[in-house]
C-alpha cells in the first residue's frame, strides 16, 4: 500500500474542514491553535497512516494540500 504525508500550507487555509471529512483514515483533524487570520487549520494526527489517496488535496477548494508521496 502506498504511503505518504499531507503537507498543508497553513497560512492558506480557510479551516473549511472538507479535507477532514474525504480522508478515509480519519487521521486528519482541526488544530488547537489559528494561522495569523485566526483560521484553525487541519492536521495530520498520524502521518504513518496516510495512504497518500490524495483525497484531501483533491476536495481542498483553495489547494493548500500537497501529499508528499513516499517510497
Amino acid at each position: 500500500m502506498a504511503k505518504g504525508r499531507p503537507e498543508i500550507s497553513v497560512e492558506k487555509c480557510k479551516g473549511c474542514g472538507l479535507c477532514i471529512t474525504a480522508c478515509p483514515k480519519k487521521i486528519l483533524e482541526m488544530s488547537k491553535e489559528t494561522n495569523t487570520q485566526g483560521v484553525h487549520y487541519p492536521v495530520c494526527s498520524n502521518e504513518d497512516q496516510c495512504i497518500a489517496c490524495t483525497f484531501c488535496a483533491t476536495i481542498c477548494p483553495d489547494m493548500v494540500i500537497d501529499i508528499i508521496k513516499e517510497d
